[in-house]
């Protein structure tokens, strides 16, 4: 096997981190699951499928993903989410970088692409982010942020692309979706005050139409049938949600009420 460990952070994913660990432990004989207190037995299929399983209290995305790679034993890391499945090609396309020695880069860019309900694979034209998925710890670790996991690079560290592509089956339901949407939107706004931002009244009166053009447009959700519709305005709306919870914090201040505390510590069922 490749000298590489997997790692997964988790929140109640039975019935979806079996699929992760099954597609991707070909490649690896350290897979790393951070479970921040399931109840749903996340831990037990973890633990039948040959993962090392360990509790961490949730402190947020970028720490808990820092505090996963702590635990891993190789210095190549691959990160994957619960709810994302790697797909035969991409498993053996990074299996093949390890056939030669080490792989030529430090670090590789990764295609994640949605699959909604009822979808068995990424539409044609889905769109994807590539972020740093693959990659080498002493290269690169992961962003302490509390709500943006992204891997911080070396200066020198050589960044390359893998052409296959994620599977990312992150909506179980529209319902849920929104559900984590808006838990996420809590800690996006405790980050915002953290780092004294501030967002204009402009933007909190245009984040919802802006934001539905994003997703239905920009992110070519229209090609995506009705269920694109629906999860574009599930966006627009989690993003107006974080705009008016930094503005309502605001306002309670100036009026002497202390608003509630922080809540980076809380998490979705998956991010």
């Amino acid at each position: 096997m490749p000298p590489l460990s997997i790692f997964i952070i988790a929140l109640n994913e039975a019935d979806r981190i079996g699929h992760t660990i099954t597609a991707a432990r070909s490649l690896s004989d350290d897979i790393v699951v951070v479970d921040s207190g399931s109840t749903d037995g996340t831990q037990a299929v973890a633990e039948a499928l040959g993962a090392r399983v360990i509790f961490n209290p949730w402190p947020g995305y970028g720490r808990q993903k820092r505090f996963a790679e702590d635990q891993c034993r190789h210095d190549w890391l691959l990160n994957l989410d619960a709810d994302e499945v790697l797909p035969p090609d991409l498993a053996a396309e990074i299996a093949a970088l390890f056939q030669a020695g080490m792989p030529p880069a430090d670090a590789y860019k990764t295609r994640i692409a949605e699959i909604f309900p009822g979808e068995k694979a990424p539409h044609r034209f889905a769109y994807a982010l590539a972020p740093v998925r693959l990659y080498r710890k002493s290269k690169g670790r992961y962003s302490l942020s509390p709500v943006h996991d992204r891997v911080d690079l070396e200066p020198d560290a050589r960044v390359g692309k893998l052409k296959g592509t994620i599977h990312h089956f992150s909506v179980r339901s529209l319902g849920e979706q929104m559900e984590k949407l808006n838990a996420y939107s809590d800690a996006q706004a405790d980050d915002l005050d953290a780092r004294g931002e501030t967002i204009s009244v402009f933007r909190l009166l245009a984040e919802f139409p802006a934001n539905f053009i994003k997703a239905y447009i920009g992110r070519r959700h229209a090609l995506r049938g009705l269920y694109g519709f629906m999860t574009a305005m599930n966006f627009a709306f989690y993003r107006y949600l974080r705009a008016a919870k930094h503005w309502e914090r605001r306002l309670q201040r100036d009026a002497g009420i202390t608003p509630p505390g922080a809540s980076v510590g809380k998490r979705a069922n998956d991010d």
